[in-house]
């Protein structure tokens, strides 16, 4: 039997055969993984190999809700896409906001299981029970807003749809190519765009008639109702709906929060002033917009009304775009990024991933390490947005230098060889996010240890260090820690991604999280699910979703050395709020395998898989 919150089937769809059948999942392993990434990660252990090649038809990309998806519970409108990543080798995820995770639901599914390649475009078309394998001949070549554009006029009907696009960058297998979700947001960590091109699947649009399922109605509307009182008074979630993710690019510029001049610079109060949050709203901003039933309402809608960038009313730039293409390539022209941005979102491109490798490649520039000659005339030079706008184009076609960069900073250091790898900031092949952790110390060891690579989303670091949640004591926390200390940083990262591990199961909100208590998600998940959950149990849940994702990568090759910091990360700065500051990996790296109970080669030990209820893992893993 199938408790409330969940619709009880999965779609499954074989793009090689064209077969679309049904699959479940029985209430044990529902309980044990929620949902989402984790869900998707005991399916890929059960069912896919982890030497699969991430562009082979082989590779299975999931599409998951998690129990929450379909409620009006503040911060549960996301889902979630996985899969062996094409930039890392390893597992590979990201999850978004916006619509489509609830009209999955709507339309009665849990997720979707897509295998095989189709030897043509097609996309995929559900319609509540109807499913279809469509041609889309048509749609390939086009960027993702003409593709959404498109099926929306094509399906339409009366009945709005909702669409996942990849653009050209995901046609041509671009590494780190995202996925559009109805031109506003992105799955855009991992490449996971490239899976979809690598299938031939330009489009996934779902429409769907039903209701969430709710086990425990009453108690429900008692933890929602009182949730949303704790935002409304909630001054992250102000400052959030204020100016969106963009306020934390004044503050983080005076706590050495925000990289400069590809991680080089501590400190650029000229770009801080020029990027940040107010310029932002003053300037640029039209209105706000929310995820589905959604009261903070972080997104920016923008427009540039004049000069050179002016365009269209659109969706605007997250702060990680803002310093990925503004004071990581030395730009202050918000404008410039507003385009960027555009020009990433239409043809599918990770804007973090992305802008890194563009700013690796200015270093590289700079250094002596290419030339005009490599880059086909273009000068690759600090601020110089001109250059940057030409290079992304490349990257997205795969033309001249941009084929080389399309692989991402590890793979390109590689391949321009000599001291390149020194410019690249990334950890397992993913390009780092926009926070220093010489500002913050657990950011370090949170990006060393983090399953998909260096990453921000996979825990709750970032607002646990920085002393934004109002839950600490609770889950065994301390209320305050101190940023440039690498003291007191190995526990707290491992209860914080235990916990952002639940979040990326059930598929919730970060920042919601940062603004409720932890008992309210363990509320939310018990009214709507029925399970009876309790804290330990929920804690627990995140610890064994993240002990399976770390097995996983074990079994793709994973290995102690891999949990390491870049050379610009152990490079102190010389000016701003965290010169002279560096982590120190090695100690917290060792106290924190000591606590996870990892061994000497970065493996979880056979006895804690045991305890956490994955011995078949285990057994893999030591045989």
């Amino acid at each position: 039997m199938v408790e409330g919150g969940y619709a009880g089937k999965i779609l499954e769809v074989d793009l090689t055969s064209g077969k679309i059948s049904k699959a479940s999942v029985d209430d044990e392993t529902l309980r044990k993984f929620i949902g989402g990434s984790g869900l998707a990660a005991k399916l890929f252990l059960d069912r896919v190999s982890p030497e699969v090649e991430p562009l082979s038809p082989q590779n299975t990309l999931f599409v998951m809700t998690g129990p929450l998806q379909g409620t009006n519970l503040p911060g549960a409108g996301r889902f979630n896409v996985s899969a062996k990543s094409p930039l890392t080798n390893i597992w590979g995820e990201g999850n978004c906001g916006g619509t489509f995770g609830p009209e999955l639901k709507f339309a009665g599914w849990d997720g979707i299981i897509i295998e095989g390649a189709s030897n043509k475009p097609v996309y995929l078309f559900i319609d509540d029970d109807k499913v279809e394998i469509r041609d889309a001949s048509d749609l390939w070549g086009k960027d993702s807003y003409e593709t959404t554009d498109m099926l929306m006029d094509k399906i339409g009907g009366g009945r709005k749809v909702r669409v996942l696009a990849i653009g050209q960058a995901g046609e041509n297998l671009v590494k780190y190519a995202a996925i559009i979700h109805d031109k506003a947001d992105a799955i855009g960590r991992c490449g996971l765009g490239a899976v979809m091109g690598s299938k031939k699947l330009k489009a996934v649009v779902v429409r769907g008639t039903a209701k969430a399922d709710i086990a425990m109605p009453e108690d429900y509307n008692k933890a929602r109702r009182a949730a949303l009182d704790v935002i409304e008074d909630s001054a992250v979630a102000q400052s959030l709906h204020a100016m969106g993710t963009d306020a934390a690019l004044s503050l983080g510029m005076m706590t050495g929060d925000v990289p400069s001049k590809n991680w080089s610079l501590g400190e650029n109060l000229e770009g801080s002033e020029a990027l940040g949050g107010p310029t932002y709203s003053e300037q640029y901003l039209t209105r706000t917009h929310a995820c589905y039933a959604c009261p903070i309402a972080c997104k920016r809608v923008v427009q540039v009304k004049e000069g050179s960038y002016k365009g269209e009313e659109q969706a605007g730039p997250e702060y990680e775009t803002c310093c990925t293409f503004g004071t990581l390539v030395m730009n202050n022209d918000l404008a410039a990024v507003i385009k960027i941005n555009e020009m990433c979102n239409r043809y599918g491109l990770d804007t973090i991933s992305c802008g890194s490798t563009i700013a690796f490649a200015i270093d590289c520039f700079e250094n002596g390490l290419i030339t005009e000659g490599d880059t086909e005339g273009i000068k690759l030079t600090w601020g110089d947005m001109g250059s940057v706008f030409k290079m992304v184009d490349k990257i997205a076609r795969r033309e001249g230098f941009g084929d080389t960069l399309a692989e991402g900073s590890r793979s390109a250091a590689k391949k321009i060889g000599k001291n390149a790898a020194d410019f690249a900031v990334e950890v397992k092949g993913l390009e780092a996010p926009m926070h220093d952790p010489r500002g913050y110390h657990g950011m370090g060891l949170a990006y060393a240890m983090s399953n998909r690579g260096a990453c921000h989303m996979q825990h709750m670091v970032y607002f646990v260090e920085q002393g934004q949640v109002v839950y600490p004591e609770i889950v065994g926390l301390k209320e305050d820690y101190e940023g440039q200390t690498s003291e007191d940083k190995a526990e707290m990262t491992m209860i914080s991604e235990n916990l952002g591990m639940v979040c990326s199961s059930a598929v919730f909100c970060n920042f919601a999280m940062a603004c409720l208590k932890v008992n309210d998600l363990v509320e939310f998940l018990r009214t709507t699910t029925g399970f009876d959950y309790a804290l330990d149990e929920m804690m627990e849940c995140g610890e064994r979703v993240w002990l399976l994702k770390r097995g996983l990568n074990n079994l793709m090759g994973v290995t102690a050395a891999d949990d390491r910091l870049p050379r610009k990360i152990l490079t102190s700065v010389n000016d701003g709020a965290a010169a002279g500051s560096v982590p120190d990996i090695e100690s917290m790296r060792k106290e924190y395998y000591d606590l996870r109970k990892l061994n000497a080669n970065g493996y979880p030990s056979r006895e804690k898989l045991e305890s956490v209820g994955l011995p078949d893992l285990a057994q893999r893993l030591y045989t």
